[in-house]
C-alpha cells in the first residue's frame, strides 16, 4: 500500500513535468548545517563584493522554516534554459540565460499553477514560490534534493544535461518522501578553472564572487576596476565561460519553453549595432528581458569599458 507522503510526492513530481519543468527533487526543510560555515566563511572573505544584500537575512536564508510558517519540505525546480540558438560571433556577449523574455516572471507563474494544482488534489497546503531573489540557498537545496551536484565552478550541474538551467524552490507545510544528495562527478577536471579570464574560481568549489565577470557586468553599479581591462572577453552582461567549458554541458539541449525563445535582434546584432543602439529601441525591442535589470546606460558602460 502506498503511503500518503509517496503519493503526495508523486503527484507533486508529476505535475512539474507536466508543467514543462526539467526535473523536481525534494528536501525536509530545516537548517542547512554543511553549508553554514561556508557561507559565513565566504562572507568573510569578502567575495560578495559590494553585493551588500548577502550579507543580510543570514538565519533565514539558511533555514527555510524561518521564511515560511511551519514549512515541512522545500521542492526545488529546475527550468531549462539552453537557446536553440546562440549569438552571432561579431557581437558584445550576452549570457544565455538573458536571450528570452524575463524567467522570475515566468517560473513564479508554471509554481502557483503547482502549487493551486496540491490545493486542489491534496488539500489546504500553505506554500511560497521562490525564484532568485529572496534569501534561499537555491543550489545547496537543489543538491540536497538530488537534482545534481555543486561543481567547481558552484553551478549545479548534471550528468543528463549539463548546468544550464534556472534553480527555484516551493517552500510548503506538508511532508513529503525526501530525496537523497547525489554524488561528485567533477573529478580531476579543472576546465572550468583554467578557463576562467578574471580568475574568478579562486580554488575550488569556491568562487569569489566580487572577481567574476556577471558580477562586473550585472552587480557593479560602480565603474569596472580598470585591472580588469582587457580581461572581460566581450562579455557586456553576465558570462557562461565556465559552463561553456563543462565536459558536462556537451548534453545540454535546447529547451522548449516560447517565452525562452531568443529575441532576434540579440542574436543578430553586431557590435556596431549595439554601440549605437538608442533608448528608443532599446525600450521597445527587449520588452521583459533581462537586459532591462542594467537599463542602457547599464549595457552601455560595459561596452565603452570592451572597447
Amino acid at each position: 500500500m502506498i503511503d500518503k507522503k509517496e503519493k503526495y510526492t508523486h503527484l507533486i513530481k508529476t505535475e512539474a513535468k507536466r508543467l514543462g519543468f526539467l526535473s523536481c527533487g525534494v528536501s525536509k526543510a530545516g537548517f542547512l548545517e554543511e553549508e553554514a560555515p561556508r557561507f559565513e566563511f565566504w562572507l568573510n572573505q569578502n567575495h560578495h563584493g559590494k553585493m551588500s544584500y548577502m550579507e543580510d537575512h543570514f538565519d533565514k536564508r539558511l533555514n527555510p522554516t524561518l521564511l515560511v510558517e511551519d514549512s515541512k519540505s522545500v521542492i526545488s525546480l529546475l527550468l531549462n534554459y539552453y537557446p536553440p540558438k546562440e549569438q552571432i560571433k561579431d557581437s558584445y556577449k550576452i549570457s544565455k540565460y538573458a536571450y528570452g523574455k524575463d524567467y522570475h516572471n515566468v517560473i513564479k507563474k508554471k509554481i502557483k499553477k503547482l502549487l493551486n494544482h496540491i490545493k486542489t488534489e491534496i488539500g489546504d497546503v500553505y506554500g511560497r514560490a521562490f525564484v532568485d531573489f529572496a534569501p534561499v540557498m537555491d543550489k545547496a537545496w537543489a543538491a540536497k534534493s538530488g537534482l545534481g551536484w555543486i561543481g567547481k565552478n558552484s553551478n549545479l550541474l548534471t550528468q543528463q544535461v549539463g548546468s544550464f538551467y534556472f534553480i527555484a524552490e516551493l517552500i510548503i507545510d506538508l511532508e513529503l518522501e525526501y530525496d537523497n544528495a547525489t554524488t561528485d562527478h567533477c573529478g580531476t577536471c579543472t576546465a572550468c578553472i583554467d578557463a576562467c579570464p578574471t580568475q574568478a574560481i579562486v580554488t575550488p568549489y569556491v568562487v569569489d564572487g566580487s572577481k567574476c565577470i556577471s558580477y562586473f557586468t550585472i552587480e557593479l553599479q560602480d565603474n569596472i576596476p580598470i585591472e580588469m581591462k582587457g580581461k572581460l572577453d566581450d562579455w557586456m552582461f553576465g558570462c557562461d565561460v565556465c559552463q561553456d567549458v563543462c565536459p558536462w554541458n556537451k548534453f545540454s539541449k535546447a529547451h522548449s519553453e516560447p517565452l525562452f525563445n531568443p529575441y532576434p535582434e540579440l542574436l543578430s546584432y553586431t557590435k556596431k549595432d549595439w554601440e549605437e543602439i538608442t533608448e528608443e529601441t532599446f525600450t521597445k525591442v527587449f520588452t521583459n528581458s533581462p537586459l532591462k535589470r542594467v537599463q542602457l546606460e547599464g549595457l552601455k558602460k560595459n561596452i565603452n569599458f570592451l572597447k
